[in-house]
């Protein structure tokens, strides 16, 4: 089934396929900044009880955070699809290796997503698991919730090297503007340092997030901007596809 469908967005135009990657892309970064925003409420760091009161007490928004979390990996599989057969055309190795590291940034965030949904199952009053104490179980929640964030710094890892490719290619195309190449290698390197910076727990780490929002709007945001309004140099690519060829 999925065959069919791939053959059909090779054979698209490129125009075609730079608007539906901008579209994904848009889908992604909303729903994604949905998630990140409404699911970074409920955690109270080294307070298992408020964080826990924090999930009952608001389980609907913590439901759709999941949803948004889950909607965002969907919508950027599409993403990876599309700038594959938008980029391959100027160096099929890289743009195997984006598609690579979406890939994995995709599944690391679906594990991830799976950890966040656990705490309200947890904290649900199940019979089973009445053996443990109610502190027991908060401080549970507590821990898979920051399992889960730590798996979101992995997953960006991932995805830091993914914009970075993505960059490369960019820089390396004649039919983008090489500025937003430059611009995803910004976004890259703030993602990169972001995820270092909580892996080795530096005392600036609080400080870069907005910074990494920057990089990420002036990145991500400028390329989905560009595909969604002027799409690509369709000439130049089918130069490029054909040298290729």
């Amino acid at each position: 089934m999925l065959a069919p469908i791939a053959a059909e967005i090779t054979e698209s135009s490129p125009l075609f396929k730079a608007r539906m990657a901008g579209v994904f892309w848009l889908l992604t970064i909303i729903t994604g900044m949905f998630a990140f925003i409404a699911g970074g409420r409920f955690i109270v760091t080294g307070d298992a009880a408020t964080t826990a009161a924090n999930i009952i007490n608001h389980q609907l928004l913590f439901r759709l955070a999941f949803i948004s979390n889950l909607v965002a990996t969907a919508c950027y599989l599409a993403v990876t699809l599309f700038v594959y057969q938008l980029l391959k055309p100027v160096n099929r190795t890289v743009a195997a290796f984006v598609v690579f590291f979406s890939l994995m940034g995709c599944a690391t965030g679906l594990v991830s997503s799976l950890l966040f949904q656990a705490p309200l199952d947890l904290l649900s009053g199940a019979p089973y698991l009445s053996i443990f104490t109610a502190a027991q179980v908060q401080a549970w929640a507590l821990t898979i919730l920051t399992l889960s964030l730590r798996l979101n710094d992995i997953g960006m890892v991932f995805f830091g090297f993914h914009v970075l490719s993505i960059g490369y290619l960019i820089r390396r195309s004649t039919f983008l503007p090489r500025i937003l190449g430059a611009l995803l290698f910004v976004a890259g390197i703030c993602y990169l340092t972001n995820s270092f910076a909580n892996f080795l727990d530096v005392s600036f780490k609080t400080y870069l997030l907005p910074f990494v929002a920057l990089g990420g709007l002036l990145g991500e945001g400028s390329l989905t901007g560009w595909l969604l309004v002027k799409g690509v140099n369709a000439q130049r690519w089918n130069e490029q596809a054909t040298v290729i060829r």
